[in-house]
């Protein structure tokens, strides 16, 4: 069973140093921050374990600071390296059951949809929330299976009741919409990590959220 037994996030910030386009990730992870972002997943797919552990220890240092839990994408030694909140894995990495099993049990351990019959195995019973992804295609993410769109967000919501986490070319124009067809939380990454003013860009998506 899942651990977390409540998830106070809505507006989750997914970032890397290459999405910041040459800024320094770590202060857009901070003005982010300080615009609403609840929680923050380090993304480094590329990187090695070495790279990957450095940044993480420094944006902890950031996220420990204002009190924002942080997510490690799909790598185990990070995560237990620097005592994470949690992880989030997809179909093709470490699974959540198996995570449960080692150091990470007491983790938050986020899994990521890309099939309906996903919802109805071990691993979504295990994992504390549900990353539905893409619900709208993105350049960020290119190996997605499913285009999820508002229906089959809606489709979801009606078949769990796991906190879901949409994410996928969400942005203020239709970050409510999406809220309204499920999501407990959306996740961004260009929408604040491209933006001219990554903390305005988080003020106005937690604002559009909260309507």
């Amino acid at each position: 069973m899942s651990l977390i037994k409540s998830f106070p996030y809505q507006l989750y910030l997914v970032i890397s140093e290459a999405d910041c386009k040459g800024r320094n990730f770590l202060e857009v992870a901070e003005q982010a921050i300080l615009g609403g972002v609840d929680i923050i997943q380090l993304r480094e797919k590329k990187a090695s374990d070495v790279d990957f552990l450095e940044k993480a220890i420094r944006l902890k240092e950031i996220t420990d600071k204002y009190g924002i839990p942080l997510i490690i994408n799909d790598n185990a030694f990070v995560a237990r390296e620097i005592d994470a909140f949690g992880i989030h894995v997809g179909n093709n990495d470490t699974q959540p059951t198996v995570l449960r099993e080692n150091s990470l049990k007491n983790k938050m351990i986020g899994y990521s949809i890309e099939y309906l019959t996903q919802l109805e195995n071990q691993e979504t019973k295990v994992s504390d929330y549900l990353g539905v992804s893409p619900v709208f295609r993105t350049g960020t993410k290119t190996d997605t299976v499913t285009e999820w769109g508002l229906e089959g967000l809606m489709k979801i919501r009606k078949l769990t009741e796991k906190p879901l986490v949409a994410i996928g070319n969400i942005h203020l124009r239709n970050a409510k919409a999406v809220m309204e067809a499920g999501a407990d939380c959306i996740a961004v990454v260009s929408e604040i990590c491209s933006a001219g003013n990554p903390q305005k860009a988080a003020f106005n998506l937690k604002n559009e959220i909260l309507k």
